[in-house]
């Protein structure tokens, strides 16, 4: 996956303007314009890195002139002390960037790392870890980017990705098999339908009126290995709904095919990463 550059320059700019309205009264009256440093940005806990080219552009949006060596990758695991990316160039446009570049790289970095747990806690099932809607305003495409660079899969973008019939619309339409039916009449071919289910029953209609996917919405582990066996691979099952580190490894062994968490995008907590002056330490 690889974010369009038109794309990751607006929200870049959108938060310079909501950090500098017009100048930055401490830097700007302190230094010379001429006036070069040398920084590093450095790991302070253990996961996984994303947003690398994202800071670096920071840099180059700010004012420019500023040597960004990338030194790990967006994917890459990291440990405390890990420098992350070297630095030189004017002391101005480091000091102006340094926020904006750090919010978006701890964010995104703390999507990636938190994917990458709950994709370790499933390892060796045939469950994927996948996110969905709940992500924040501006910024979703770079919150799924950081999904999938911490070895998870993306839900849908946006609602025209898919068709998706969710509780109130099963209710508005009187049902499920007669929300299928209306759907498949206007759907192109290339859109597929999945349908949320809080019971049994209900995935026994969603099964007949041919769903693609089928959500099994807060169900316990026992129902959703009852739900596998009478699924029987006629449609792909994904389980969501208060699952958590405790749980996850439970839900992926009942058989589902994917497990989607909310929590991946909407609350979760920032890795810790900063950005130091001058050269960086000595490793003994």
């Amino acid at each position: 996956m690889e974010l369009l550059n038109s794309y990751v320059d607006e929200v870049i700019l959108r938060a310079l303007h909501e950090d500098i309205t017009g100048m930055d009264v401490t830097t700007d009256f302190l230094l010379d314009e001429a006036h070069e440093s040398d920084a590093y940005l450095m790991a302070k806990d253990e996961g996984v890195v994303c947003g690398m080219e994202i800071a670096k552009r920071v840099f180059d949006l700010v004012g420019g002139n500023v040597d960004f060596e990338i030194l790990v990758h967006d994917g890459e695991r990291v440990k405390y002390g890990d420098i992350l990316a070297r630095m030189h160039g004017r002391t101005r446009v480091l000091l102006k960037g340094e926020r904006t570049a750090l919010n978006l790289l701890q964010h995104l970095s703390g999507i990636a790392t938190e994917t990458r747990r709950c994709a370790d806690i499933v390892s060796g099932t045939k469950a994927s870890i996948a996110d969905t809607r709940k992500c924040m305003v501006g910024i979703r495409a770079m919150q799924k980017y950081a999904v999938r660079s911490g070895g998870g899969k993306n839900h849908r973008f946006n609602l025209s990705d898919g068709a998706m019939l969710k509780d109130n619309h099963i209710d508005a339409c009187g049902g499920i098999i007669p929300a299928i039916t209306q759907l498949r009449q206007h759907i192109g071919h290339m859109v597929r339908i999945e349908v949320e289910v809080r019971t049994l029953d209900e995935l026994r209609e969603a099964l007949t009126a041919k769903a693609d996917i089928i959500m099994l919405d807060n169900m316990d582990c026992d129902t959703m290995r009852e739900a596998v066996a009478i699924t029987d691979g006629r449609a792909l099952l994904e389980a969501s709904g208060g699952i958590t580190h405790d749980t996850l490894r439970a839900v992926a062994e009942t058989g589902v095919d994917i497990i989607s968490i909310g929590a991946l995008t909407h609350s979760v907590k920032a890795f810790d990463i900063s950005m130091k002056w001058g050269g960086e330490p000595s490793r003994a």
